[in-house]
């Protein structure tokens, strides 16, 4: 559904009746679009430390405008702060507002992007105290950019380096348009795995992918997201949706399979499928899932079960299945629909926000099963997204949705979609066991 309010503002006459008025003024946000720049501007690489001095040098070689100190006055396409090295809360002084004297130059749609290490590996409370800090420093930060400008993190865990393959792929996406709703967020690399693709408009060519819940919404977007990026899709959905999966299967050259996710066996019959039409399988997005909203007092059991055994028993199930196959060996992916109402809760969604919570459950303590081979399961988790479901709520309560958010408007399935590309890409082969919210930054539990 259309955010009629942010197309108004963003008008002349609305723009200046806001302006007047003190009204909130959503920018049209800087989304991907093939063979357009990764950045809209020159990228200023601020620190000290040899990490900094490589990340500058690498991003050079992709022929990124790259300045290690700002030039007064010059409009700045993105800001990276590395803090790889920080070992006492007086450290960050120096980097951070050689920052801030730049931000007044950042040009709409323009990104802030921090590299630390995470406070729990620190050997000294100082080190730990610095670390912390960036966290605090940044989701602040996130929340004070205007115009569309975003702000988010990386943390890299353990050897990992400024340098890592996801590391620069993390750095890649969060520069890049496809990371356009998520802000004020943190990724941690935790390990070497992973490469750059060749053609970074097709970091997925090659990979045999199934999407569940593909016949419409956000599924449907993650299936036209996947195949832009190269895959070959597998879309899954229930036989009542078969026509709606169909159109959207023909409109990216993909098959179909109609099959009820929670049964015992649509785990086997997804691999079945794939190995028999495609030689293997690569990528699982397990996007399928309902509401039965009702608070918890008038809670009856069809609406409780129907959640869990949809949301999130039959993943298990299915994750089951896939880590038993002998086709879902070399570097699988998994990326799970999890959502912000699993972490903030919603009144009256005690089932679905359970759900929801289960899936970065799962997805965490499967972390350590996928990574012997080489593998990685991770989930997003989306705020308020214009769909068809949204579009459903009462006016009022969906222009206050809409608007709790640091960028001040919904997201889009694209918006999903496109971090859900990123995760099933071999750039994010070591980001593993992580929950990365799609939200805008929302104002209640981001």
């Amino acid at each position: 559904m259309a955010d009629t309010y942010t197309q108004l503002v963003n008008s002349g006459p609305g723009r200046n009746l806001a302006r007047k008025l003190g009204l909130p003024q959503p920018a049209v946000l800087r989304r991907y679009q093939p063979g357009q720049p990764l950045v809209t501007g020159p990228v200023v690489v601020l620190g000290d430390t040899p990490g900094a001095d490589k990340l500058a040098a690498e991003l050079l070689s992709w022929n990124l405008d790259v300045r290690r100190h700002a030039v007064p006055a010059e409009k700045l396409g993105a800001i990276i702060m590395v803090l790889d090295e920080v070992g006492h809360p007086t450290d960050l002084e120096k980097p951070v507002l050689a920052a801030a004297g730049s931000l007044r130059d950042l040009r709409a749609g323009g990104r802030v992007i921090t590299l630390s290490r995470p406070a729990s590996e620190a050997s000294t409370p100082e080190a730990a105290a610095a670390r912390q800090g960036v966290d605090g420093l940044l989701r602040s930060l996130a929340k004070e950019l205007r115009a569309g400008a975003t702000g988010n993190g990386v943390v890299l865990a353990g050897d990992t380096t400024a340098i890592s393959p996801s590391t620069l792929g993390a750095v890649r996406f969060f520069l890049s348009g496809r990371s356009a709703f998520v802000d004020g967020q943190f990724l941690t690399v935790s390990s070497e795995d992973g490469s750059l693709p060749a053609d970074p408009e097709q970091p997925l060519a090659g990979k045999v992918a199934v999407v569940t819940g593909a016949a419409r919404g956000i599924g449907a977007q993650i299936a036209r997201t996947l195949h832009r990026d190269g895959a070959t899709l597998i879309l899954v959905d229930i036989p009542a949706a078969g026509d709606q999966l169909a159109a959207v299967a023909n409109e990216v050259r993909g098959t179909t399979l109609q099959v009820d996710i929670t049964g015992a066996h649509a785990g086997q019959r997804i691999i079945d499928h794939a190995v028999q039409r495609h030689g293997r399988l690569d990528i699982v997005v397990h996007n399928a899932g309902v509401t039965r909203d009702k608070l918890l007092a008038n809670m009856d059991p069809a609406r409780w079960n129907s959640v869990i055994n949809i949301n999130i028993a039959a993943q298990l199930r299915i994750n089951e299945a896939l880590l038993a196959s002998e086709h879902f060996r070399v570097s699988p992916r998994i990326v799970s629909v999890a959502s912000t109402s699993g972490i903030a809760g919603n009144r009256g969604q005690t089932n679905y926000a359970a759900s929801k919570g289960g899936v970065m459950g799962m997805v965490r303590a499967t972390a350590p099963l996928m990574a012997p081979l080489g593998g990685t399961i991770n989930a997003v988790a989306p705020g308020f997204i214009e769909t068809e479901m949204t579009a459903r709520i009462p006016f009022a309560v969906r222009e206050v949705a809409r608007r709790l958010n640091s960028l001040q408007q919904g997201g889009l399935p694209a918006d999903v979609a496109e971090t859900i590309a990123f995760l099933a890409s071999d750039a994010a082969g070591g980001i593993n066991g992580e929950v990365l919210r799609v939200c805008g930054q929302n104002l209640v539990g981001a």
